[in-house]
């Protein structure tokens, strides 16, 4: 039988990622934008987030550097993605039990804590440009010892995501055409 489906649709894993990525979209953080996609077993969004400034925070008056002196950088401050991704989720925390968490960069040690304490149980990255940090090595061995597994995501070479907001238009004669 020949299929006239598309075969250029996104797998589940890409799809994920792009909403993470889209989420990131949102971070104002002039230099890292990150972002997390929860999803269940059956493939559900549980919940999305970015990272950024705490609510009720001015993102005008935050502190979005990355150097000088500690408490005037972004750092003691900003809530990364996964962190506000789980925030974020409204329902059952049993609901996060055994979910994945898409993001697209690899989690911190202190997002692996919380990760870990939500009861997600897979994590799928992007990127791990941090990856001998010692930060990025505790996260690691917390997944490794609490029994959560992460992968970086496999993507096809150079693939690219394009969303276009732009509506096609159909003339009139064309509704005709499709009436009649």
């Amino acid at each position: 039988m020949d299929s006239k489906k598309r075969k250029d649709y996104l797998s589940w894993d890409e799809y994920f990622m792009a909403i993470a990525k889209l989420s990131a979209m949102r971070s104002k953080d002039p230099s890292t934008q990150v972002g997390a996609c929860i999803v269940s077993n059956d493939n559900r969004i549980l919940s999305i987030g970015y990272n950024g400034a705490p609510n009720g925070f001015d993102d005008n008056e935050f502190p979005w550097d990355r150097e000088g002196e500690s408490l005037n950088t972004k750092y003691p401050y900003v809530c990364h993605a996964e962190m506000n991704a789980i925030l974020n989720y409204r329902g059952s925390k049993k609901d996060l039990e055994n979910a994945k968490i898409y993001v697209d960069l690899f989690p911190c040690n202190e997002c692996a804590k919380i990760i870990i304490q939500s009861g997600i149980k897979e994590v799928i990255y992007l990127s791990d440009k941090y990856a001998n940090s010692e930060n990025n090595i505790a996260s690691r061995k917390l997944f490794e010892k609490c029994g959560v597994k992460y992968k970086k995501i496999q993507l096809e070479e150079g693939k690219e995501i394009e969303i276009n907001f732009t509506q096609k238009t159909i003339q009139n004669k064309e509704i005709n055409d499709i009436i009649t």
